[in-house]
């Protein structure tokens, strides 16, 4: 890693005590910035990890991505389990965590479906935090057989009872699982996928223990939408549902 690391913590931090969510700056401590497609604010696995996991825990994030949890997780001294179904996701992740930093976190990569957690004993997790695909409104892959981001809408909640119930079975009881997903529009109205996905994971077993409401900001296209907004009469979607659950 060349990147020159200027902190490793976000200035002034505090943890979030309300159920919404807004972080305009991002965040760019350590190795963290906005390249990949999607990603998460480093803000949102932080609270997430501070609040909910203590030194030593072992997370899992299962649609890792850019490495945005692995970054947090060896920041902050929590062993993780990353795991992507596109290598190259595996590839960049290897990158943001290759800096120096005095930590006693295990960091695991490991090539996988989030529908198949096989390798993973049951209640072994002691925290679940992940950022999965919303359908197919960003493809993250060309051609990857059992990447939920080419799926659409009812396929994709078909395939989500499935990473659900895996989610379940390797989280530990009374620990919690949080997953930050958005809705989308078709034909001009509004698609909740949010509480479609929340459905999903209590139909496992899993109680609603937060929704936390996560304000968008610095969205690409902006412009385009503002425009199209004004001329078909819609309104932007500006917020994505963070959904704390506990087993």
């Amino acid at each position: 890693m060349n990147k020159k690391i200027k902190s490793f913590e976000p200035e002034n931090f505090e943890l979030e005590l309300n159920t919404v969510w807004g972080f305009p700056d991002r965040g760019s401590w350590a190795t963290h910035d906005a390249k990949y497609r999607g990603n998460w604010s480093p803000y949102i696995p932080r609270n997430l990890i501070l609040r909910y996991t203590k030194e030593q825990d072992l997370i899992l994030d299962q649609f890792i991505g850019g490495g945005t949890t692995l970054v947090e997780a060896k920041l902050l001294n929590r062993n993780i389990i990353g795991i992507d179904i596109n290598q190259n996701s595996l590839d960049i992740c290897k990158e943001k965590i290759d800096f120096e930093y005095k930590s006693n976190s295990n960091i695991s990569l490991k090539n996988a479906d989030a529908r198949d957690l096989s390798f993973l004993k049951n209640e072994s997790i002691d925290f679940i935090c992940t950022h999965p695909p919303y359908a197919n409104i960003i493809r993250y892959s060309e051609d990857i057989e059992g990447d939920l981001s080419h799926l659409e809408i009812k396929d994709f909640l078909i395939e989500m009872k499935k990473v659900s119930e895996e989610s379940y079975r390797v989280l530990k009881k009374g620990k919690f699982c949080t997953i930050l997903i958005g809705d989308t529009r078709k034909n001009g109205n509004v698609i909740p996928l949010g509480f479609e996905t929340m459905k999903v994971f209590q139909d496992a077993g899993f109680k609603l223990k937060e929704i936390i409401l996560k304000e968008q900001h610095n969205c690409r296209a902006t412009g385009f939408w503002k425009t199209r907004s004004i001329k078909y009469n819609f309104l932007l979607l500006a917020h994505e549902y963070l959904f704390v659950f506990r087993k």
